[in-house]
């Protein structure tokens, strides 16, 4: 199974990394397409390089798919590596990847309307690659690394990422997304919206963990099975 997981996991990872190189590549040039008209959110067509960058990092999405890239590289590279900190990562990735598949489809994607290029990054950053993400973790895991403490930790970098984005967002007077958007909706709409979001992630890990569980007893029943069938000699 290891050694059939390795091309799966690399084509993962092939697709975060083209998303995110195509939506750096746009920032960095000047040439991403800009429809936005909210001076209290980011996206502003008058930005300069620096300012652009900051902003494309500010974006989960962004985050997200650079979990995926790393956590997958490294898994197509090694399929047996296995350590706490990079079970909390790989989870991250796949919760991090779900919320963002999720909230752009739910959320964003009715309003959005990418042109050019954005299309091929948007593509892959909000669609290909959360549904990838997942599939290749139904099909080849790895299994039994979520439990409770995983989820509990796995909370850490998301947390990190809304604190990042509300802080550069107060220095800044614009923020990533329009349910983060502080100026323009108050602190406690934004805090339901963020409370919100995070029960998302709970239930989202504990599906997984729900999902791994069987799947892992599927596996040991299959192999039960090849094994008795060898020992009778079948």
């Amino acid at each position: 199974m290891l050694s059939n997981s390795r091309p799966w996991f690399a084509a993962n990872a092939v697709s975060a990394w083209i998303g995110l190189a195509v939506s750096v590549t746009l920032t960095v040039l000047g040439t991403y397409p800009s429809t936005n008209t909210v001076p209290s959110q980011l996206g502003s067509a008058d930005a300069g390089l620096l300012s652009r960058v900051f902003d494309n990092w500010t974006y989960f999405t962004i985050w997200s798919n650079v979990v995926v890239g790393i956590t997958l590289t490294l898994l197509a590279i090694n399929p047996a590596r296995d350590s706490p900190v990079f079970r909390v990562l790989r989870l991250d990735g796949l919760l991090m990847i779900s919320v963002t598949g999720l909230v752009y489809a739910i959320v964003l994607a009715p309003t959005a309307s990418p042109q050019g290029w954005e299309q091929v990054s948007n593509f892959f950053l909000h669609q290909l690659t959360p549904v990838f993400t997942l599939v290749v973790w139904g099909l080849f895991g790895p299994r039994r690394w979520i439990n409770w403490r995983t989820i509990g930790l796995a909370l850490l970098l998301p947390i990190g990422w809304l604190i990042f984005a509300l802080t550069r967002g107060a220095i800044i007077g614009a923020y990533p997304y329009p349910f983060l958007d502080v100026i323009k909706y108050g602190y406690g709409a934004v805090l339901i919206n963020v409370l919100a979001i995070l029960i998302l992630g709970v239930i989202i890990m504990v599906i997984l963990m729900g999902v791994d569980r069987l799947l892992s007893r599927g596996q040991r029943d299959n192999s039960a099975m090849i094994n008795s069938a060898s020992s009778s000699g079948v």
